[in-house]
């Protein structure tokens, strides 16, 4: 009984931790194209009634300012400002770097280091893991994903004997976690030598 109820309540914080943040992100679009709606619409008037003018125009004039932002934070003095804004607010919020980490990881984003795709012994399993950073004594840190929401999951520190990295890329591991494991096969073979 405890089982099913564990197994129940991972489900709904796996579906929850996929559900909200698209959620917020709609209603936060929303609240921002109707702040916006005021802007257009003169323009709005002259566009025929049959057309939802000021929906559209909002949205387009809200994807333009995310498009300026985007470009704007490229820039040297826009990547200075996000990370300034950034380490001295975001990663404040619980959460936030896991995200951001996991955004540069699946955009291939080289400049990343941590989150290396490895198998971990635990017990007596080899369960898919990610190593998050090594320690002098050889010693590693390793997040182990719950299935299949990679947001979730137990760390563990680990002798290197225990975690064998693999040659895969983070997507392809990932992968894994959200299929419930199909596509694992072939992983031990992956492992670099002498695991």
């Amino acid at each position: 009984m405890s089982k099913s109820l564990l197994y129940a309540g991972k489900a709904v914080l796996s579906g929850f931790l996929i559900i909200a943040p698209i959620y917020l992100a709609l209603l936060l679009l929303l609240k921002v194209m109707s702040s916006v709606a005021k802007l257009v619409e003169p323009v709005a008037a002259l566009i025929p009634d049959w057309l939802p003018a000021e929906r559209l125009l909002s949205l387009l004039l809200v994807l333009l300012l995310c498009f300026l932002i985007g470009i704007g934070v490229r820039t040297p003095t826009g990547v200075a400002l996000r990370e300034k804004i950034e380490r001295n607010f975001l990663d404040r919020i619980p959460g936030y770097g896991l995200m951001r980490s996991l955004t540069h990881q699946i955009a291939g984003d080289s400049g990343e280091t941590s989150w290396k795709p490895a198998l971990a012994e635990i017990e007596d399993a080899l369960v898919p893991a990610f190593i998050i950073e090594e320690f002098e004594d050889g010693r590693y840190t390793v997040f182990v994903p719950s299935t299949p929401t990679p947001m979730a999951g137990a760390v563990y520190i680990l002798e290197h004997t225990r975690v064998h990295p693999l040659s895969v890329s983070f997507k392809r591991a990932l992968e894994v976690v959200f299929r419930y494991g199909l596509g694992a096969k072939g992983l031990d073979k992956a492992m670099g030598p002498g695991h």
